[in-house]
């Protein structure tokens, strides 16, 4: 059976992937299914995808095998693209994720409703020994909201309004918002390299 190791230690984002390749019998690993502990990799890229990239890249070295990367987060037009790669550490180097949400809702305090266009990003890296690395991208377009509102979730999805729906990521249930949600689209978009993957 081939094998792909998928560069998070985060439960629900390796649970996703792992659905995802089991259906085309491939086997996906997680890092925290594996016995080496890897430290975690400096993202110092400008972009998403230079992030996905050395994450997935200098793992692909170390275990020489496939590995896939991803890089996420929010972008909003009237911040002109912040917070961008800096979503998880916006409003500093402690991760909080109410401290970026309350952050983000104050650059955006004069801005009107129609004015406070957005998108969720996730650039996925996947890299093979000796190979070119290849990329697939994911969106959820929306709105910010005035007011974080909803339990579900987590960084940003209380202030996230998707297209098309009238509450916000947080409010939405895990299915639904698994539906729409940019890293959905992202691995959807997978489907073709999979298929090469198997020859």
């Amino acid at each position: 059976m081939k094998q792909i190791l998928i560069a998070t230690k985060n439960p629900g984002k390796a649970k996703e992937f792992k659905a995802f390749f089991s259906d085309y019998g491939i086997n996906a690993v997680s890092l925290l299914d594996i016995p080496e502990d890897i430290k975690d990799i400096e993202e110092t890229g400008a972009t998403f995808e230079e992030n996905a990239a050395l994450k997935a890249e200098q793992i692909a070295q170390m275990m020489q095998i496939p590995v896939l990367a991803d890089d996420s987060g929010l972008e909003i037009d009237a911040l002109n693209g912040r917070p961008g790669i800096f979503s998880a550490r916006y409003a500093g180097e402690a991760k909080s994720d109410e401290a970026n949400v309350e952050k983000v809702l104050s650059e955006l305090k004069e801005v009107s409703k129609d004015k406070r266009t957005a998108r969720f990003v996730c650039v996925l890296a996947i890299a093979k020994p000796q190979e070119e690395t290849i990329f697939r991208a994911g969106y959820c377009e929306g709105k910010i909201a005035l007011s974080p509102i909803g339990e579900n979730g987590f960084g940003y999805d209380p202030i996230f309004v998707p297209n098309g729906h009238s509450q916000t990521m947080a409010q939405l249930q895990p299915n639904e918002k698994n539906k729409i949600s940019h890293r959905k689209n992202a691995i959807d978009q997978l489907e073709e390299w999979v298929k090469d993957i198997r020859k």
